[in-house]
Parts: structure tokens; sequence; C-alpha cells
């Protein structure tokens, strides 16, 4: 029986889907997105943009190649794994995974720690998936945690995982990239402490020492134009705003200092 069925206006999801079926050895229907869905058909598999243009209750978006297990699952007849764990090495850049049932489904490098759109499209697509986070990079992990706070709220839980050992030694060109991903995998299958958001943000004591690096890294950062006040400086530690939007706030005191002094 062909119980799967492409229907897209899109090639390229067309042959990615195409491609993946083929070496799952899954039969599927090439059909275009007014032809009528055949009774055998149990899945949809579609693009993004025609979603709601396909009338048919069991659908599948294709983005990528990853598409293959939730099709799978529903192919089974279950609609969730027993676990699922979205897992997050913080840092600069941080590394997420999807761990479901000791079974690693996504992973992603984020662009910086406020970029937590995947992580949000993430636990739609997975219902009951729970959010671990590793405890280190305090920093990042702050400012990661306050950009979830303003979509899930600050009474959202988490696990915190002791992430100790978590990131192993990876030679290579991509070598620091590999590293976060794989390290949000070991936290994944770590355990931690259930909290919320709200508890992991709390607080206001920056050490001295704290302060000093972030005043030194943004020197680093703007190519020694630049210093960042201790009081911006603070604000970073606490995960209020990112180290470069304390630079750019720096720069516009400077230049509205110079104006004044022009005048």
């Amino acid at each position: 029986m062909m119980r799967v069925a492409i229907v897209t206006s899109d090639p390229r999801v067309y042959y990615i889907a195409a491609r993946v079926l083929k070496e799952h050895k899954i039969p599927f229907y090439s059909l275009r997105i007014n032809d009528e869905i055949p009774f055998d058909v149990e899945v949809v598999l579609t693009s993004e943009k025609d979603f709601e243009k396909v009338k048919f209750p069991n659908k599948v978006i294709v983005r990528d190649e990853n598409f293959i297990d939730e099709l799978l699952l529903k192919l089974e007849g279950r609609e969730r794994f027993k676990t699922v764990f979205i897992s997050i090495d913080p840092g600069e850049r941080p590394g997420v995974s999807v761990v479901a049932d000791n079974r690693v489904l996504e992973v992603y490098h984020l662009k910086n720690p406020k970029d937590v759109s995947v992580i949000i499209q993430l636990l739609e697509k997975y219902p009951g998936a729970k959010i671990k986070i590793g405890h280190g990079a305090k920093r990042h992990r702050i400012l990661m945690l306050k950009s979830l706070a303003k979509v899930l709220g600050e009474d959202y839980p988490i696990i915190i995982v002791n992430e100790r050992g978590t990131t192993p030694r990876v030679g290579g060109v991509e070598a620091w990239a590999v590293q976060d991903i794989v390290a949000s995998i070991n936290i994944a299958l770590r355990e931690g402490r259930e909290t919320t958001i709200r508890e992991l943000i709390k607080g206001d004591k920056v050490t001295k020492g704290e302060i000093e690096n972030i005043k030194a890294k943004s020197r680093i950062i703007s190519g020694g134009r630049i210093t960042i006040s201790s009081e911006l400086a603070r604000e970073v530690a606490l995960g209020n705003l990112s180290i470069e939007e304390a630079i750019e706030i720096q720069k516009r005191k400077e230049r509205w200092k110079d104006d004044t002094r022009k005048e």
C-alpha cells in the first residue's frame, strides 16, 4: 500500500522528500496541490508554504532530511516518544539537540544566546518536550533564559544539568561547532534538577572579576576602540544586555559626550 504522498509545489521539498523516502524504501505518490489524495494514504508530506493548502488531516512539513523521524512515528501509529528533551549547551553560540528516547533526532548551532526561535519551534514540533540546559557559561545562559522567558514566561520549567565533562575534544576546522552540539547531546543524556526560569535568572550578585572580564572582552570585540562602563558590564553579567548591545550603548554615550564638548 502507498501510505505516503508528497504534495507540494516546491521542487526542493519534493527532491528532499523523494530522495529520503527512496533511501528508506518507502513507496509514495507524487501529487499536485489540487490532486485528489488516494484512499490508502496515511500521511502527506508537504512544504511549509503549502501546508494550509493541502486539505488532509495527517501532514508532515519537510524542511530538511529530519522529517523522516516524525513520518516514521506517524506510520508506526505513535504520535510521540516517551521522553523528548530539547537540550542546550549555553555559550556564545549555543549548541542545541533534540534527544528522544535516547535517540538524537535533530541538532542545531545557534547564532547567539538570544536566538531562541529554533527552540520555540522545536517545542511546537514536539509537544510535551522538556528543556535541559547546562549549568555553565552563566552570562550566556542567563541571557538565553531571559529571551525564552519573554515567550514562555518565567514559571516555565527547566531542567538544569551539571555539564562538567560533557564537552569532548574534537579536531578539525569546525571543531568548536561540533563540540557545542555534542555537549548538548551529552547534557540531554544526563540527569538534572527541575526548576523554573525564574529561579535560574534571579539574583543580582556580580563579582568585580566578572565585571572586569566583561570590560576587557568589550575592548577585544570592539578592536580596542571601546571599553564599556562598569554599569553596562554589570547589565551584561546579569543577562539584561548582550555584550554587543552594551558596546553600541557605550558608543552612543561617547558620541553624545563628543558632540556636547564641541558645542
